[in-house]
């Protein structure tokens, strides 16, 4: 990695530019790699070297770029830590930061804008906590040579329970998916990526930190609040500084589209986009033609809008769909999904289809297998997603230390379900800790929750679709957001008509129906839902 960076560093004319859509700051990969060489000198003064982990809290990429290059001529590995947000109790959020950093073994946290207040709180517990800009200093670059099986990044995750375990993603690993996803998307070094996503996220840190860096191409990187708070500044990025790729979740696609609709084409264009990746969350074939069609009259090509399926575990990207033509949507039968676990296809207007995105074939190097019962199944046999090759990760690192990944042959189950169809293209129908099984039947929550978000008056992204009760008595409640302005009349019959509708759309009428008030369920920093977390709020 740090060969490629330093290879694209000496012939490169791009740059990352941050800032503000009316106030862009752009810094030249050189100037980026002259404030790493310095970063790299004062780290190995402060005895980082190779095997130390270092962790990051910070939302602006003019901190973030160079620092992962001076860790990584260090020979240490980084971990982008979780980054609070408005929603959440900053009590809490020490807390588990304090769980995982302890996990880490941390020689030390690199502290920047706009998290500055959460330098004390670390400190108190006996960390070393340094500023962005106390690391910034002059001199030759500081290198130890890394081996390609060393670590670059500790990627941070957690299962339902909440316990803390990063992927431990080699440089191997890191060089492998950057190559694949450049393929995938076209990429070269006259690229110009603009993204918001945080800096925590992989998609966010990879897509829009490393791979530019590796390319020497333009990158334009917001923060997340940006967005968050304006939703069309992404538009206006793209239009600016004529974006060739982007990326974002399915929600943040269905807010640009309504966002769009009261905008003027005269004043933003999207007509440079070439791929816009649609990837982290269940994808909504529904979201995927509005946006589609709001954003041809700004010049929004055909098939710009591109799936794709990713994880921590397999460093990013697994599958890509084919930028330039139509989303592939695929219409099975419902109950033969259900009862079966077989994508039957139907007709799109028949009354029991089920529309299915496809997220593409596997990218370069990446093999994808259904499974079932220890054996692979056929075509269209709904089972356990696995993935292998060089961009898997091979190792956790847990409260309990490193513990394997994947198994002896190099297959990781990824926790999701899906099936292939007759042409290995891949669709994903929900995470299997997730499903919900009744009377004999498989339910997917993402399901239930688009059915739900169809009644008038529910919040477009803000449904959570829940697991409850036994194994001899299993159900599933329903959690939606509404406005405020509905009285206890009107909200009686909300839930009635959620209940209905759900109902209608896959046999079952959930046991319970739950209206909050907006912003009531957890996300993510990116603005997605977490499921998990809001199974508090049933109480």
């Amino acid at each position: 990695m740090v060969d490629s960076i330093l290879a694209a560093t000496r012939s490169s004319s791009g740059a990352l530019t941050v800032g503000t859509v009316a106030n862009p700051h752009r810094i030249p990969w050189p100037q980026v790699h002259a404030t790493a060489a310095g970063m790299s000198n004062t780290l190995a003064g402060r005895g980082i070297g190779r095997g130390d982990t270092v962790a990051i809290l910070a939302g602006d990429a003019a901190d973030v770029a160079p620092l992962a290059q001076a860790l990584w001529m260090r020979g240490a590995a980084l971990t982008m830590l979780q980054q609070p947000t408005p929603r959440i109790d900053l009590g809490v959020w020490i807390a588990d930061t304090l769980r995982a950093l302890e996990m880490l073994r941390v020689s030390g946290v690199v502290v920047g804008a706009p998290f500055e207040m959460a330098a004390g709180p670390l400190a108190e517990q006996g960390l070393p906590v340094w500023s962005a800009d106390s690391l910034r200093g002059e001199g030759p670059i500081a290198l130890l040579q890394a081996d390609e099986t060393d670590i670059a990044m500790r990627q941070l995750t957690s299962g339902s329970t909440g316990v803390p375990k990063a992927v431990e993603i080699s440089h191997r690993n890191l060089a492998a998916n950057i190559d694949a996803t450049g393929r995938a998307t076209g990429a070269t070094s006259d690229s110009i990526a603009a993204g918001w996503l945080p800096l925590c996220h992989d998609m966010g840190m990879i897509g829009f930190i490393c791979m530019p860096m590796v390319f020497g191409a333009e990158a334009v990187v917001m923060r997340t609040e940006e967005f968050l708070r304006r939703p069309i500044m992404w538009a206006e990025m793209i239009s600016k500084f004529r974006a060739t790729i982007t990326a974002g979740p399915n929600f943040a696609y269905s807010v640009l589209a309504r966002m769009l609709e009261g905008a003027d084409p005269q004043i933003i264009t999207l007509s440079s986009l070439q791929v816009a990746i649609n990837g982290a969350e269940p994808i909504d074939h529904r979201d995927l033609e509005r946006f589609q069609s709001v954003g041809a009259r700004f010049g929004l090509g055909t098939g710009v809008v591109t799936p794709f399926y990713g994880l921590a575990e397999a460093t990013v990207t697994v599958s890509a769909g084919v930028f330039g033509v139509p989303p592939v949507v695929d219409y099975v039968s419902r109950p033969r999904m259900a009862s079966a676990n077989v994508a039957q296809p139907v007709a799109a207007e028949a009354p029991d289809s089920q529309p299915v995105v496809c997220v593409g074939r596997p990218v370069h190097d990446m093999r994808v297998r259904i499974t079932g019962d220890r054996k692979i199944l056929d075509s269209r046999k709904i089972g356990a997603i696995e993935v292998s090759g060089p961009s898997v990760a091979r190792s956790y690192l847990t409260t309990e230390g490193t513990v394997a990944l994947a198994d002896e042959d190099g297959w990781f189950d990824t926790g999701d379900l899906g099936y292939l169809d007759e042409q290995d293209r891949l669709y994903i129908c929900g995470r299997s800790k997730d499903l919900i099984v009744l009377a004999g039947r498989n339910l997917y929550p993402h399901d239930i929750e688009r059915a739900a978000a169809g009644v008038e008056g529910v919040r477009k992204g803000c449904v959570v679709a829940l697991r409850v009760g036994t194994a001899e008595r299993e159900g599933f409640a329903v959690l939606a957001e509404v406005y405020d302005h509905y009285d206890e009349q009107q909200r009686t019959q909300l839930r009635r008509d959620i209940a209905a509708r759900v109902s209608s759309h896959i046999g079952h009428m959930p046991r319970e129906v739950r209206l909050l008030a907006p912003g009531s369920l957890p996300k993510t920093t990116s603005g997605k839902l977490r499921r998990n977390h809001a199974r508090t709020l049933l109480g």
